[in-house]
């Protein structure tokens, strides 16, 4: 597992989420998920949230996942809401040598190592290893083991298969941001073979649920680079997603199906829950008169 990361990089991230209506609203209640958690690689140094107009009621809460929650209430009449959230976050190089203790682990024996977990590690894992995304009928289910057990042979090691699957999906589903949006069913995904970021790491997560693993859906920002003579663009960058999968001894390895590789340092690690459901950068209900609405959003990774 190669990458090109040999020092710590820093990153500063924007992201900027405006909701403006054609008439004002009366009320209304946001949770976001904005707010970069720390994990083995990664350094959260600042990470605030700003709210314009200034909110009635803010609240800051971990939830039960140990993602980092701010739960916003506007009661007073407004016509726009701003939410702006800046973090600065240290990528430290991955240590590529623990991932070698797993090299020829089968994942048949990550799978057994899942159920037989009992205790506090039980309650870390296995939330991660039941239920399956967006995925509602005995077909579905058919179709998602037929393309994760073409990766995942008997006794193969579970990253080289679990590799193999992100690659199968980058191989086999197309990047379309016209074709879904966060309700689409998986269903419609695995039959139309495309779909976006959150769409591919559904599909990953639920293939490996299929076959007993624990796997995460993981909500944060990759860093982009312009084409080749191009300028970079303030705002060109997007919320990501991807997938994790638990190794015994090891802990959480990350794959990014949509890119087709290990993340490396260009993934600033958000939230992670069971499915998009858990963890969606913006959401909330306004109430008001009926009236259009206009959502713009805009992130930009810059590396200090």
């Amino acid at each position: 597992m190669a990458t090109d990361l040999q020092t710590a990089v820093r990153y500063a991230v924007e992201h900027e989420t405006r909701y403006e209506y054609s008439l004002p609203m009366n009320d209304g209640y946001t949770v976001a998920y904005l707010l970069p958690r720390p994990t083995p690689q990664q350094n959260v140094e600042l990470a605030l949230v700003d709210v314009t107009p200034e909110p009635d009621e803010r609240e800051e809460r971990i939830d039960a996942f140990g993602n980092r929650v701010v739960q916003i209430g506007m009661h007073h009449q407004h016509d726009a809401l701003t939410v702006t959230a800046r973090s600065e976050v240290v990528f430290e190089p991955l240590r590529l040598a623990d991932y070698d203790e797993a090299a020829e682990l089968p994942w048949e024996v990550a799978a057994e190592a899942v159920a037989e977990l009992r205790g506090g590690a039980a309650l870390q894992v296995r939330p991660f290893a039941g239920g399956l995304p967006m995925v509602a009928t005995d077909g579905d289910r058919a179709e998602l083991r037929r393309l994760v057990t073409s990766a995942f042979e008997p006794g193969r090691p579970i990253i080289d298969a679990a590799r193999a699957w992100c690659a199968a999906i980058h191989t086999q589903f197309d990047y379309d941001r016209s074709f879904t949006d966060t309700s689409t069913p998986l269903a419609a995904v695995l039959a139309a073979r495309r779909g976006v970021c959150q769409d591919f790491a559904h599909v990953a997560v639920g293939g490996l649920r299929l076959l007993g693993l624990a796997a995460r859906y993981v909500s944060g920002y990759l860093e982009t680079e312009p084409p080749p003579g191009g300028t970079r663009q303030v705002g060109a960058d997007a919320s990501h997603a991807w997938c994790s999968v638990w190794v015994p001894s090891i802990g959480w390895i990350d794959f990014d199906p949509t890119n087709n590789h290990l993340p490396t340092h260009r993934h600033v690690t958000v939230a992670w829950g069971r499915d998009y459901g858990d963890v969606p950068p913006v959401r909330g209900i306004v109430i008001g008169p009926q009236a259009e609405q206009t959502l713009t959003v805009n992130v930009t990774v810059t590396r200090r």
